[in-house]
């Protein structure tokens, strides 16, 4: 059995404090541009898993709970492609998310663009982008720093 993990930097640290600032300005932003709070954590807890950032995840978990998300569509979330009970909507949104959070591997199609940019438009293919960006940010500051999920 392997040691629990164990912090290297504490995100309130005076050398974070700016980057952390910094981030919160842009989940404002994305806030106020009116993207379903639902749908963007789902985003955030799939980015969380491709990263496997052990805080993102719990955080964005309890936070999916308290926008009324249930258990059961968490749960499958990490095969969401298999599972009934995502929208289309979703579907889109979640495979937009995996294909920006993995583009040094692939890039994204001109198909996977027109289909999201048809179902969600341009001010808000725009503001799920930077839902991506902003949680692959985060997952980038809690995982080298090992920031530890609440017990």
């Amino acid at each position: 059995m392997s040691e629990p993990m164990q912090p290297r930097l504490d995100p309130s640290n005076e050398h974070l404090a700016g980057a952390m600032k910094a981030m919160a300005g842009l989940e404002s932003y994305i806030r106020q541009t009116g993207l379903d709070h639902s749908l963007s954590e789902l985003v955030k807890n799939r980015v969380s898993q491709i990263n496997s950032c052990a805080y993102c995840i719990d955080f964005h978990t309890k936070a999916a709970r308290a926008a009324g998300e249930n258990d059961q569509r968490l749960h499958a979330l990490s095969a969401w492609r298999d599972a009934p009970f995502f929208t289309d909507r979703e579907r889109i949104a979640l495979e937009w998310a995996e294909e920006l959070t993995l583009i040094t591997e692939r890039r994204v199609s001109d198909e996977l663009y027109e289909r999201a940019r048809a179902e969600f438009g341009e001010a808000q293919l725009v503001a799920l982008t930077l839902c991506v960006v902003s949680i692959n940010g985060w997952n980038r500051i809690q995982i080298p720093f090992r920031v530890v999920p609440a017990e």
